[in-house]
């Protein structure tokens, strides 16, 4: 069963075995072909990270739709309150490298778009989460401490209902309320989305998180694709009833 209550307390919970390792196996062989790098030749590992498209294709809709993932969609964010997924979207895969990979500060991903839908800096975050239910990390890969995990501030998605709400259902861009997330989270412990091939990490959209540099031996394959909302989350929705304790109400 689904630790509702870590997820409310902490922002995160892992659902082991959301998704078999053979499906994992299965999209791994078409990640590795469009890295256009050989698994068998590290002088083609090139670049820290390598960012890849969205994925609709078999195996990556077999692996967001499993009954243990939905069971789990229902338990955090609601029976009847979030749109299913046909693909996985982009997958960021990152390389053993010495060099930095430039996209390792501490952020919230943005929901909806603000005048330019076609600039993402300006997408934007409101205190309802518009746009969002859940962010969600697919491993494809086997992830120790060393293989570049994504990095979460656990409670940290509880400091920045304070900082939207004066916003209204504007919000504030995602370059405004990354650095204010940011420092508003300092305080908390940082803990590493860990884990085998086919286990799923389950976000609050508010959740404090950051990339890290790779420092292990095999490439980490991890998709991260918001779950959609059907609509405006009920105050019965375990996000919202985080966001709502951000509030202290």
């Amino acid at each position: 069963m689904t630790d509702v209550d870590a997820f409310i307390a902490d922002g995160l919970v892992r659902v082991e075995g959301a998704f078999s390792r053979e499906l994992a196996a299965e999209c791994r062989e078409i990640l590795w072909r469009d890295t256009g790098c050989d698994p068998g030749d590290r002088s083609t590992w090139t670049q820290p990270v390598v960012r890849l498209g969205d994925y609709a294709q078999e195996p990556f809709r077999a692996a967001v739709n499993t009954p243990r993932l939905h069971a789990a969609f229902d338990a955090v964010v609601g029976a009847g309150t979030w749109q299913p997924r046909g693909s996985l979207g982009s997958v960021p895969v990152r390389f053993p490298s010495e060099d930095e990979p430039g996209d390792d500060g501490w952020h919230i991903d943005a929901s909806f778009p603000g005048d330019d839908p076609s600039d993402f800096m300006a997408y934007r975050v409101n205190a309802a989460s518009k746009g969002r239910a859940l962010l969600m990390l697919f491993l494809f890969s086997d992830v120790g401490e060393d293989d570049a995990p994504t990095r979460v501030r656990a409670g940290s998605h509880l400091d920045v209902p304070p900082i939207l709400e004066p916003a209204g259902d504007e919000g504030l861009a995602f370059m405004d309320i990354a650095g204010k997330a940011a420092t508003a989270s300092e305080h908390r412990p940082v803990t590493f989305a860990t884990g085998r091939a086919g286990d799923v990490y389950l976000c609050h959209p508010f959740l404090v998180h950051a990339a890290q540099p790779h420092h292990g031996t095999e490439p980490r394959f991890m998709a991260q694709p918001p779950l959609l909302p059907s609509g405006p989350l009920p105050e019965s929705s375990p996000v919202r009833i985080a966001i709502e304790r951000g509030l202290w109400r």
